[in-house]
């Protein structure tokens, strides 16, 4: 078809209308105030703009968007995690030190909402100082890491391979937490990982004066023999659940068990080894045994390491 024989568009012979006060340069016309009725404003494209101060020493805008979705907590996510983009981390100060890593306490807020903010744990391993766990080569039987590269450096424990350490005993830790919380243990919720860092539930009591504290270590605690009691019976339930999936701690103590009210809480878990896959999970798993029944008796139960063990083992086959 030539291009005669297409169809001829109607020729306007009138330029458009405008408005007398229409303004001919590259800017669109805005009505005078008063003109524009907000009724003929889609909603789509209305909103609510308001700005934020600039962030003080030892802030930092909220990492909770800028990591990836399997780096955040397990849904459904409790109703104190703050997910605001404008939400600010606030250092609160050093909670814990460790040789491996020093637990921080971070405030996450959202300053238009200042009352729905939470105060987190945040872990965080030492790198490129890190210092590896003692018998780390134990915990870490049967595990691999995804690039060879990576597990060389480890092996040669230079720069490069203790930032690798690092990071590996917080992804260990994470993945740990992530499990046990699914499985329905008692374990601080894991809000999100990023690099050497988790932030985490951070778990506390109530003072007689009313004052919001960090839970003390089960090992600092003295006790009623009826509460006594009824702590061991959680760890014995907690130890069972655990085997059941095949899982071991591998360094359990009273040191590193949160006594929250009438409910321990576990913490330290990055090296947490496999009853099986592990050529030390047997060992280990009789070693928690010890280290618990130990505590225990040290306070006036009749708790026998051997009869754990062997109630341990009727659940785990």
């Amino acid at each position: 078809m030539s291009h005669d024989n297409l169809p001829q568009h109607p020729q306007h012979s009138q330029h458009p209308v405008f408005p007398d006060d229409f303004v001919t340069d590259p800017h669109r016309y805005v009505p005078p105030p008063g003109d524009a009725v907000q009724g003929d404003i889609d909603d789509r494209f209305v909103f609510d703009f308001r700005t934020y101060d600039d962030l003080a020493d030892g802030q930092r805008w909220s990492t909770w968007l800028s990591v990836e979705p399997l780096s955040r907590g397990p849904e459904p996510l409790p109703d104190w995690v703050v997910t605001s983009q404008g939400a600010i981390d606030t250092e609160l100060g050093v909670l814990k030190t460790g040789k491996e890593a020093d637990v921080h306490l971070v405030e996450r807020a959202d300053p238009l909402d200042p009352a729905a903010g939470v105060v987190m744990a945040a872990k965080r391993y030492r790198s490129p100082e890190h210092r590896t766990f003692h018998r780390a080569a134990s915990y870490t039987e049967g595990r691999s890491m995804k690039r060879s590269r990576d597990e060389r450096a480890v092996k040669r424990k230079s720069t490069f391979g203790r930032q690798v350490a690092a990071g590996e005993w917080a992804v260990s830790e994470w993945a740990a937490l992530v499990r046990l919380w699914n499985l329905g243990l008692p374990v601080p919720y894991p809000v999100q990982i990023d690099g050497t860092e988790i932030l985490m539930e951070w778990i506390t009591v109530v003072d007689e004066e009313g004052t919001v504290q960090t839970a003390p270590r089960l090992a600092q605690t003295r006790p009623s023999p009826e509460l006594l009691a009824a702590y061991f019976e959680q760890l014995t339930d907690a130890l069972a659940t655990m085997v059941q999936n095949g899982l071991v701690h591998g360094d359990l103590s009273a040191y590193n068990i949160l006594a929250a009210g009438e409910r321990l809480v576990i913490i330290d878990l990055p090296q947490i080894v496999d009853l099986v896959g592990n050529l030390n999970g047997m060992t280990f798993l009789q070693r928690d045994c010890a280290n618990i029944c130990g505590w225990f008796r040290s306070r006036g139960l009749d708790a026998d390491e051997h009869a754990l063990f062997a109630e341990l083992m009727a659940h785990a086959f």
